[in-house]
């Protein structure tokens, strides 16, 4: 589960993202001021900021600049309409966002699933050692749970187990037969075809464009892999 901290002295407003993000699935941690913001980044995992710029006792981009100084945690700027120029030297000093009060919480959430996918595709972001990450599906072995860009994701025990099993071992290509054998414990005669269905319906649920998909690969010939990308693929425009 990702956690979003929430920045900003309009206790309202932090109520109202706290609600939204909750009923999208992620964890909130509250803050009221800049200050409040860097102590709750050195304290717990974050792995995105919601700010406000114009708040007392330290400002949103002093905050972020000073956070900035140690993590690249992805900041969505919130501002009033004209702050033009805060809004641009927001984003001149680090913010990977912003969004105009007041604000459709559609397009927020849509611009912190954005931002989100981004952070975990760059490899950004500290993984609990529970958990297998790899972009943005995440899979909590515990719970026996998986979300992708945080969003929970209702998979079949058989799903849930070859996805566990190719995530634990990202880039190693397994046969059909291979995956079988071990999610099955069965002779794998057919494995073809029953292995081919269950990849087709996992891309389904996990791929953004299960026709291009992103991480479960296909080598033709030989199987299918869980593509973990190397730091400089994942620059590659």
């Amino acid at each position: 589960m990702y956690s979003i901290l929430v920045c900003d002295d309009e206790k309202d407003i932090v109520n109202a993202l706290d609600i939204y993000l909750k009923s999208e699935g992620y964890n909130t941690i509250l803050a009221y001021n800049g200050i409040e913001a860097i102590e709750k980044v050195q304290e717990q995992e974050v792995h995105l900021i919601i700010m406000d710029i114009m708040m007392p006792v330290m400002d949103g981009i002093t905050s972020m600049v000073k956070i900035r100084e140690h993590s690249n945690i992805p900041v969505i700027l919130l501002t009033a309409k004209g702050e033009d120029t805060d809004k641009i030297l927001g984003l001149n000093v680090g913010a990977d966002d912003y969004v105009t009060k007041p604000f459709n919480p559609v397009e927020l959430m849509a611009r912190v699933k954005s931002q989100l996918r981004r952070y975990m595709m760059l490899g950004g972001g500290k993984i609990n050692e529970k958990n297998i990450c790899i972009g943005g599906i995440e899979l909590d072995d515990t719970a026996k749970k998986v979300t992708v860009d945080g969003e929970p994701v209702s998979l079949t025990p058989t799903e849930y187990e070859i996805l566990h099993l190719l995530m634990k071992t990202p880039n190693k290509v397994f046969s059909p037969k291979e995956i079988y054998a071990k999610v099955w414990k069965d002779n794998p005669y057919g494995a073809e075809s029953t292995v081919a269905v269950h990849i087709r319906h996992l891309r389904e649920k996990i791929e953004i464009d299960p026709a291009k998909p992103d991480y479960l690969k296909v080598v033709w010939g030989h199987g299918y892999k869980m593509e973990k990308k190397k730091p400089l693929d994942k620059i590659t425009m």
